[in-house]
């Protein structure tokens, strides 16, 4: 417990081996969005983190790098020295605060879908990705993203329903039902990005980071190609680019996905 608030978490699969540590996006999306992670705890059990502003644990994010000490307290509770974290999206600025301000405790990186131009500074690509999508959905969500933040609730949550199409290489029933799942809110958004050090891309790339691995789909136009690959060599992370996928791979591509997650932790 941090800041006088319990951070729930949720035990999946079962075995002997120590639990990697599940950080979801949103940021502070309920981790109902993440399925069972294409069945990886057959192989590896898990404990995933409710973050703070996720329904479960409910109140506010102190911002993602004072919230790198919730991932020690779940350690902690675990009785485990050090953790393996397998990080989705936002929740990858987490992981690699953790393991920059707690390298001792921080054994391995997986993170998956990681938004990269933060720390790489390179130009953003999803917009090209999207153009050569020419489909009147994509073309909106393309729009919706470039569009000033919403500053209300319902204004939000419009956005988040016009812009799923881009979390996807295809946008069939399949990947339409997904997107549904794990809601988030405006406020807990926002409060994500609260209180961040100035020199935190600094702190991150100076830091003795642990071995990482980046599994990224060459279709995400939310996080883009480009920048992904430059964010993999900057951390000198092993890239698994899969290909015909997006933002979400253990849902659009569950067999490539499950072989690179299994081969990273069960290495």
């Amino acid at each position: 417990m941090q800041g006088d608030r319990p951070i729930e978490t949720e035990a999946w699969g079962a075995g002997d081996a120590a639990p990697a540590l599940v950080v979801p996006g949103g940021p502070c999306r309920d981790p109902e969005y993440l399925g069972d992670l294409a069945g990886i705890t057959e192989v590896r059990p898990l404990v995933v983190m409710h973050p703070r502003g996720t329904p479960r644990t409910g109140g506010r994010s102190r911002g993602w790098w004072n919230d790198a000490e919730d991932l020690v307290a779940i350690a902690d509770a675990l009785s485990l020295d050090a953790v393996d974290i397998v990080a989705h999206s936002a929740g990858t600025r987490l992981a690699l605060a953790a393991a920059a301000r707690f390298p001792d405790r921080v054994r391995s990186l997986l993170l998956i879908a990681p938004p990269a131009t933060w720390l790489t500074g390179t130009a953003h690509d999803g917009a090209i990705l999207a153009a050569q999508r020419n489909e009147p959905a994509v073309t909106a969500a393309a729009a919706s993203m470039a569009a000033p933040t919403p500053t209300t609730e319902a204004g939000f949550q419009r956005a988040i329903r016009v812009e799923a199409p881009a979390g996807y290489a295809r946008w069939s029933d399949l990947e339409r039902a997904h997107s549904s799942d794990g809601g988030m809110t405006l406020a807990a958004a926002l409060a994500w990005f609260d209180a961040i050090p100035d020199d935190a891309v600094d702190r991150v790339l100076g830091a003795a980071l642990p071995d990482t691995c980046v599994i990224a789909g060459d279709r995400d136009i939310l996080t883009g190609v480009q920048p992904v690959r430059d964010y993999a060599r900057l951390l000198e992370a092993d890239l698994q680019m899969l290909a015909g996928c997006g933002h979400y791979p253990w849902v659009e591509q569950p067999s490539a996905f499950r072989d690179a997650a299994l081969g990273w932790l069960g290495r």
